[in-house]
C-alpha cells in the first residue's frame, strides 16, 4: 500500500466505513477499562505502520472534504504566512458555521494545491496538524471521532481494520 487508495476504493470508503461501523463500535465497547493503555500503545504502533505505507499526498481526501474549525491563533498564523491582516483571512476564506466557529467558505481547502501539497503547510490550522488523531494519547476517548474519520481517511479505516485483527 504505497498511496491513498485507487480512486474507486476512495469513492466507496464512506460506504465501507459505514458497513464496518457496528463492528467497530462493538470492538470498542468490548475493550475492558484495564486494557485502555494497551489499546493506546497498539493504535500508536499501527499509526506509525500505516502512515509509513500510505502517501497522504496521493490522497488529500481530508483537505478536499473536511472543513476544520479555525481558532483565532490559526487565523493569525495563516495571516502571517500570507502577509495579510487576520480580518482579511476571515473575509476572503472563512465563514461562521452553525456552531459559531470559523470554517472555510468552500471545500476543498483554499490552500490545497493541484499536487495535493498545502501552500501554508507550516502555518496550517491546529485541526489539520492533528488530523486524523490516531496518534493521540488516550485514544479511547475519541473512538467515536475515529469512526467518523474512517469515512474520510483510508489510513484510519486501515488502522481500525488492523486493530480489530491484532487486539
Amino acid at each position: 500500500m504505497n498511496d491513498c487508495r485507487p480512486a474507486e476504493r476512495l469513492n466507496d470508503l464512506p460506504e465501507r466505513a459505514k458497513k464496518a461501523e457496528k463492528e467497530n463500535r462493538q470492538f470498542f465497547k468490548g475493550i475492558k477499562k484495564n486494557r485502555m493503555r494497551e489499546l493506546d500503545d497498539a493504535v500508536h504502533l499501527l499509526h506509525e505502520e500505516v502512515f509509513g505505507e500510505i502517501d497522504c499526498l496521493a490522497c488529500a481526501n481530508c483537505c478536499r472534504s473536511l472543513g476544520p474549525r479555525l481558532a483565532d491563533k490559526d487565523i493569525d498564523r495563516i495571516a502571517s504566512a500570507l502577509r495579510i491582516k487576520p480580518q482579511d483571512v476571515v473575509s476572503r476564506y472563512l465563514r461562521i458555521d452553525e456552531d459559531k466557529d470559523y470554517v472555510f467558505k468552500e471545500m476543498p481547502c483554499p490552500f490545497l494545491c493541484a499536487d495535493n501539497y498545502c501552500s501554508i503547510y507550516e502555518y496550517r490550522p491546529k485541526a489539520c496538524r492533528e488530523y486524523p488523531h490516531t496518534d493521540r494519547k488516550k485514544f479511547y476517548q475519541i473512538h467515536s471521532l475515529t469512526l467518523r474519520n474512517a469515512e474520510t481517511c483510508p489510513a484510519v479505516f486501515e488502522i481500525l481494520e488492523r486493530l480489530k485483527r491484532e487486539f
